[in-house]
This record gives structure tokens, C-alpha cells and sequence, in this order.
């Protein structure tokens, strides 16, 4: 089936201008339409608009993504994928007002498809992780008792360290909004 569209609506499109993060640079003319799709072959959502041929949003929504109402005819988003802010103003507050349910509601769904790739992932590869306990725990054992290799045992806590962080780090940009 490829991807289908589920909702659309009207609305100018801007983008957050890159040299001054601050300004809004309008990427529309005039209201465009603003389409939700989900991609059932991915398992994906997307936001996608074009303004004649060429595409103006193509943004995969992601389960760290938050859409923020800023006024009563605009909302945001920030795509870290893309490395941009989308702002969409809308005619009216019931348009901008069912935009934000939607994007609540993918983003819900892309949490939860996000959730079970990674049940199959870790089935798939569970036998690898019970070893990798072992393989480090055995080398920093010999490596502090000799102490010849001491400066490697520090490198391996932040690298255990690195991954957990790593979710609330890339999530901090969008809290910001």
C-alpha cells in the first residue's frame, strides 16, 4: 500500500531561520496544504507538505517530538532529523487545535511502534548482551590488578554511561520550546 494520507489541513508554513534561530522565514506564499501520512510498510508517520512540486515539509515524527502551541493560530515543532523548526499558522483556532490532537496522537502511535521494533531488537540480540556483561567485567579485572592499563578502565564507565544519557540529551532541545 506505500503510504497513505490519514488528515490534512490548510496552513502557511515557516521555518525557524538557521543563522538566527530566532526569525521565522516564511516557505509559503500563501496556506498550503499540511498532510499527516503513515507509511505502513515503515511503520511510520510523517508530515508532509509541498507547495507546487516542491516539498516543504518532510518531517518523520518521532516519539521525543512535541508540537507547542504558541499563540492562538500557531504551532511548532522541532525535527532534530532534519535540523530545523517547523511553525504553521493556521486560519483558525479549531484548525491549529486539531493539528496538535493529531500530532499527539502519531507521535503516541510512533512511541508505540518505536517500542516494539526495539521488543524485537533486544529478542534478536539478547544472546549478545548477556555476554557483554562478562567480556567487560573480565578485562578490567586483570587490567586493575597489574595497573599496567589502568587508563583504560575509566574510557569503559562513560561509554556505559554515554548510551543512557544519550535519549535525554537529544529530548533536551525540545523541551526548550
Amino acid at each position: 500500500m506505500g503510504e497513505q494520507p490519514i488528515f490534512s489541513t490548510r496552513a502557511h508554513v515557516f521555518q525557524i531561520d538557521p543563522c538566527t534561530k530566532k526569525n521565522w522565514v516564511p516557505t509559503s506564499k500563501h496556506a498550503v496544504t499540511v498532510s499527516y501520512f503513515y507509511d505502513n510498510t515503515r511503520n511510520v508517520y510523517r508530515i508532509i507538505s509541498l507547495d507546487g512540486s516542491k516539498a516543504i515539509i518532510n518531517s518523520t515524527i518521532s516519539p521525543n517530538m512535541t508540537f507547542t502551541k504558541t499563540s492562538q493560530k500557531f504551532g511548532q515543532w522541532a525535527d532534530s532529523r532534519a535540523n530545523t523548526v517547523y511553525g504553521l499558522g493556521f486560519s483558525s483556532e479549531s484548525s491549529l487545535a486539531k493539528f496538535a490532537e493529531k500530532f499527539a496522537e502519531f507521535k503516541e502511535a510512533a512511541r508505540l511502534a518505536k517500542e516494539k521494533s526495539q521488543e524485537k531488537m533486544e529478542l534478536s540480540s539478547s544472546p549478545s548482551q548477556e555476554s557483554a556483561p562478562g567480556d567487560l567485567l573480565s578485562p578490567m579485572t586483570p587490567e586493575s590488578i597489574n595497573g599496567t592499563d589502568d587508563e583504560r578502565v575509566p574510557p569503559a564507565t562513560p561509554q556505559h554511561a554515554e548510551p543512557r544519557a544519550e535519549p535525554s540529551h537529544n529530548a533536551l532541545p525540545f523541551s526548550h520550546r
